[in-house]
């Protein structure tokens, strides 16, 4: 009886061993766990910001010491760095609509008021790039309802605004004039000429 006992005692501390592992695992792949890490390591410290698209594996973050501005898709797997001073404004699209916008030496447009729950909200960078003059994050759609784990429309519109709102201090000050890639970490893969997320294609 005594070694039943004993064999069901390591059974069970062996299953919330594993437990505990797995529970970690989870913790530390968590998409926007892993993305900020990704973003920290690319752009080669601390970011100043950063926003990331959930269940999309798409983000975007930059830090003014390095003057890097650094956008990634596909969980990281295609990424590319901007200096500061190639920012030129952003967009937040509500069902399509440019609601609010940010442009260099433009007047901020602020976000109107919606009227009607929107059905997809998507902020699009700009950048001074003629070959990915743009990118777009896809923060929010109606399928996310579907998940206990998403933002409500409402969150998801403020943490956009919040983004305009670093985007246009970014315009005001102009990137920093120095560029210095990341020594610990090869620089992420170039984006193909035609990126998956045109709005032709799918994001």
């Amino acid at each position: 009886m005594e070694n039943v006992v004993r064999i069901l005692v390591m059974l069970a501390a062996g299953g919330l061993a594993l437990a505990l592992i797995g529970w970690g695992l989870i913790w530390w792949f968590e998409e926007s766990r892993r993305l900020k890490r990704l973003i920290k390591r690319t752009l080669g410290g601390a970011f100043d910001a950063v926003i990331v698209a959930r269940g999309r594996n798409a983000a975007a973050g930059f830090r003014i010491e390095t003057d890097q501005f650094v956008v990634m898709a596909n969980g990281g797997a295609e990424a590319r760095l901007y200096k500061l001073d190639q920012v030129q404004g952003a967009e937040l699209l509500v069902d399509d609509a440019v609601t609010a916008r940010v442009y260099r030496n433009e007047n901020r447009r602020a976000l109107d008021k919606l009227e009607e729950a929107p059905q997809e909200i998507v902020l699009r960078l700009i950048f001074d790039d003629p070959r990915a003059p743009d990118f777009d994050l896809e923060l929010w759609r109606i399928e996310d309802l579907e998940s206990r784990h998403a933002l409500t429309p409402k969150a998801v519109l403020q943490e956009a605004r919040s983004w305009l709102s670093r985007t246009e201090s970014l315009l005001r000050r102009g990137g920093t004039g120095r560029v210095a890639m990341p020594t610990a970490v090869a620089a992420p893969t170039p984006l193909p000429e035609a990126p998956p997320w045109d709005d032709d294609v799918e994001d």
